[in-house]
């Protein structure tokens, strides 16, 4: 296992280059340019000896390979630059809204597990009966509601009890109550689908798992049915949710664009949006690169629990 887990940690590395390499030479090609719409985006009367300056300011007027090589060196650094609209360090301006965005997602992550392995585990173990029927709906439900539009039931649920969430981001460590009452909403917002494809996923599993021959050498030896499926048939059957979850998860620090709209949270989200209308080049690699890294990190950690749910599972 360590041996496994250190070539996958090491076989990360060409992968995170392959990205770099990627958006580097992309957002190159992409039409526009941030000192234009830094300097005249607003109707500035700006000459176009200071967009050369500004832009020899920000490194611009290199050749693109020295840029390049700028770039990688940085990256090797852990130093992703500076921002080139507001010239702050771009980890620092990732970092503000990195909390917001994370904890989000984990609060996702939780409402989806709590229910999505009873409703699936329930729909598989009473199929083709009521009970199956109305996680269907549900899960479907989940599937065909786009996330910002559950968050805009939410709000007008909310205003119809003359409530609503707190706009300001209060850290959980400074005032758990307020946090978890802005952030609990755009939560469930997520997690309803985030709960659907999982709790869809558990029961296509365990259906299939129910009928392996083990289960019924189980049944045979007199087990209990309980441990039958909590044991034997519901650890196996995780294993493709496991998968699902983690790349989800992953999909979410970075994929809340219009729930953070909703909910006016700003976060990785808005960030992403704001950059690209800016073309603030060095933000939007710094953001790629971080969702990179967290998708990698996610699929080790995801492969690990695979040898924690099916002992069967052996690394060489």
């Amino acid at each position: 296992m360590l041996r496994y887990t250190i070539s996958r940690i090491l076989f990360m590395i060409p992968t995170l280059i392959g990205v770099a390499v990627l958006v580097f030479f992309m957002l190159r090609i992409v039409p526009g340019d941030v000192v234009e719409v830094k300097l005249r985006g607003d109707g500035g009367n700006v000459t176009q000896e200071m967009v050369e300056m500004e832009r020899k300011r920000l490194g611009l007027d290199k050749p693109l390979l020295y840029q390049f090589g700028d770039w990688m060196v940085g990256l090797a650094k852990f130093d992703l630059g500076k921002s080139m609209w507001t010239d702050r360090p771009v980890i620092e301006e990732i970092l503000i809204r990195l909390e917001l965005s994370l904890e989000v997602a984990i609060l996702a992550t939780i409402f989806a597990t709590l229910l999505s392995v009873p409703l699936g585990t329930m729909a598989a173990l009473f199929r083709d009966t009521w009970i199956d029927y109305l996680v269907r709906i549900v899960t479907i439900g989940g599937l065909s509601i786009p996330s910002f539009w559950f968050g805009m039931l939410i709000i007008m649920s909310l205003l119809f009890f003359n409530w609503l969430p707190p706009i300001t981001f209060t850290p959980i460590y400074v005032d758990p109550v307020a946090n978890l009452t802005q952030l609990i909403w755009p939560a469930m917002a997520v997690g309803y689908r985030y709960c659907a494809v999982t709790a869809r996923m558990i029961r296509s599993s365990l259906l299939e798992v129910m009928n392996e021959d083990y289960i019924r050498t189980a049944r045979a030896k007199g087990v209990f049915e309980k441990l039958v499926v909590s044991r034997h048939a519901l650890r196996n059957a995780l294993l493709p949710a496991i998968t699902v979850m983690g790349l989800e998860f992953a999909f979410l620090i970075g994929g809340l664009v219009v729930t953070e709209q909703v909910f006016n949270l700003n976060g990785i989200g808005q960030l992403f949006v704001q950059s690209v209308a800016r073309n603030d080049f060095m933000l939007i690699q710094g953001m790629v690169m971080m969702i990179a890294a967290f998708y990698v990190f996610i699929n080790l950690v995801v492969d690990l629990l695979y040898g924690v749910f099916d002992p069967r599972i052996r690394y060489g």
